[in-house]
């Protein structure tokens, strides 16, 4: 194994860019911000990109004799290793699903392909988006540790960001174990390039936790303010004909083909005779 003896016992992929070195001889630091003017290093150079022949500036001891002083990368470097490997999981599940069972249906968009985008920790947890040819979801996956394979399918759950509430369903696949996924475009029509959807992914991520689209996310108040409006033109419907039934002394028509008050508050779901 080449590289250097230390806490990562050599191996140079488990240090970052960012790592300062020491060495254990002479304990001089190689910090990659610096540089090393005695040897022409310019300045941002990280340790694993010095030249092999490259040696302590203050003993010419080898790079191999030198350990990890701190490395301000190493937290970011594992948890993108966590993300890489969930979100391989979750990729290699939909392809299988768009090759076997997808890729015939009228309602894909054969432009676009199984893609993570975006992913990053939330609370923990890995959270961002899988775009795939027939859908765009924003996906919750379990912290290390947690087990997530009883979750309930189609079992919905409701999350908090910054800019407003989400409901997820819960779900499993064979590789990935149990997510959660919120819908945010489907079907995929409207994308004419991967590309595009890519850059969509990747403002929806930046704008979930920004307060300011709060108002354009969280639609409870809009989806209330417009019911009333309904209402009142009901009873406004109402209070008209009755005036005009008065006046003209007739019995008070019925307006069979207004929704109810009822089923305009239920979105329609109520029957006429629960009124």
């Amino acid at each position: 194994m080449s590289g250097f003896e230390g806490s990562y016992l050599g191996a140079n992929d488990k240090i970052s860019p960012r790592a300062v070195m020491e060495c254990k001889i002479c304990w001089t630091p190689y910090d990659p911000e610096e540089g090393d003017d005695t040897r022409q290093v310019l300045p941002g150079t990280p340790f694993i990109h010095l030249p092999d022949d490259w040696s302590c500036p203050n003993c010419d001891a080898p790079k191999e004799q030198f350990l990890v002083s701190h490395d301000p990368g190493s937290d970011a470097m594992a948890e993108a290793a966590v993300l890489s490997a969930k979100t391989k999981a979750l990729v290699t599940d939909f392809t299988e699903v768009w090759h076997a069972k997808m890729r015939d249906v009228p309602i894909v968009n054969k432009l676009l392909h199984v893609q993570a985008v975006g992913w990053r920790m939330h609370e923990g947890r890995p959270l961002g988006i899988l775009i795939s040819p027939w859908f765009m979801n924003l996906i919750q996956l379990p912290a290390e540790g947690e087990d997530w394979n009883d979750l309930m399918a189609g079992a919905k759950e409701v999350h908090s960001f910054p800019s407003g509430q989400y409901e997820f369903i819960c779900n499993t696949r064979e590789q990935t174990g149990g997510y959660k996924a919120c819908s945010l475009f489907s079907p995929m029509n409207d994308f004419k390039s991967q590309a595009a959807a890519v850059e969509v992914a990747e403002a929806v991520m930046v704008a979930l936790f920004q307060e300011e689209h709060r108002a354009e996310t969280d639609r409870s108040a809009d989806i209330r303010a417009a019911r009333e409006e309904e209402i009142a033109a009901v009873q406004a419907a109402e209070e008209a004909a009755a005036e005009e039934a008065k006046a003209k002394e007739q019995p008070v028509p019925i307006l069979t083909d207004a929704p109810t008050r009822r089923q305009i508050i239920s979105a329609g779901m109520a029957s006429s005779e629960a009124d």
